[in-house]
């Protein structure tokens, strides 16, 4: 089999890497199995603390590969094993690691719906951006209809889900599409220290903060404050909130373990 991901853990962070580049990294669907098996992996292995996606050859993605695709749409729910974790985060189960997505060059469709499943994306400079399924008769299914209207605003989001127009990555970054726009040299090294930085902090307290905002996206403010106190007050019996408060007072760096 193809290797269309490749993994590689650098300390506590799993990189995983679009490498299709002879088809612009377009995703088929042993391209996204692949990718779904590799993120599964990254959330059953407890030396994994934070993923970082990034790619291969000369663009980011020319995201979905129609021809190979197209014929399945019928068996979309089959497309992901039992074991896999969706990247578009539509159905399964849940991711509890959190993801960085490094982008350059061109990305267009379910890389774009990637970024927006993801928690943090960091741009190049060269980084451009395109919505097209419009052009093409159909509409985002990986989550990007709704994804792009919280992220931005409804007006916004139609001007671009409406028309398939680019957008570069400052105007992307304006948008809160991404977070950081780096220059080309430095977006592996910034998408690097940032999830070095996420993965030095207490793994728990991670997971449950990332539980706490989606809870609150998806089932509304109400749910995720009826859940605050309780999962406080588990938190607080970790060995990794006892660490915090010993390096506090002994005014060293904390050492998390996650438990």
């Amino acid at each position: 089999m193809n290797t269309l991901v490749t993994e590689e853990t650098e300390g506590f962070v799993r990189k995983l890497g679009l490498n299709r580049p002879e088809k612009r990294n377009a995703m088929n669907i042993a391209f996204i199995e692949q990718l779904s098996a590799a993120l599964a992996r990254a959330e059953a292995d407890e030396s994994v603390r934070v993923c970082v996606i990034f790619a291969h050859g000369s663009m980011f993605t020319a995201g979905l590969d129609l021809m190979d695709v197209f014929p399945r749409l019928g068996d979309a729910q089959t497309l992901f094993s039992s074991a896999g974790i969706d990247p578009w985060a539509t159905h399964g189960p849940a991711r509890t690691k959190p993801l960085i997505i490094a982008v350059h060059g061109k990305c267009l469709t379910l890389g774009i719906e990637l970024m927006l499943a993801a928690d943090i994306t960091v741009a190049s400079e060269d980084a451009t951006f395109e919505q097209i399924e419009i052009d093409r008769g159909i509409f985002p299914f990986g989550g990007g209809t709704a994804r792009w209207v919280r992220t931005m605003g409804w007006g916004n989001a139609m001007q671009y889900l409406l028309t398939g127009d680019a957008l570069d990555a400052r105007e992307a970054h304006r948008l809160g599409l991404v977070q950081r726009v780096v220059a080309r040299d430095a977006l592996m090294d910034t998408a690097m220290g940032l999830a070095n930085r996420i993965a030095s902090k207490a793994p728990l307290a991670v997971k449950a903060t990332l539980e706490s905002a989606r809870t609150a996206v998806l089932e509304g403010e109400r749910a995720a404050t009826a859940k605050l106190l309780p999962a406080i007050q588990q938190l607080a019996t970790t060995e990794d909130a006892q660490e915090a408060i010993s390096a506090y007072f002994e005014k060293r760096p904390a050492t998390f373990r996650g438990r």
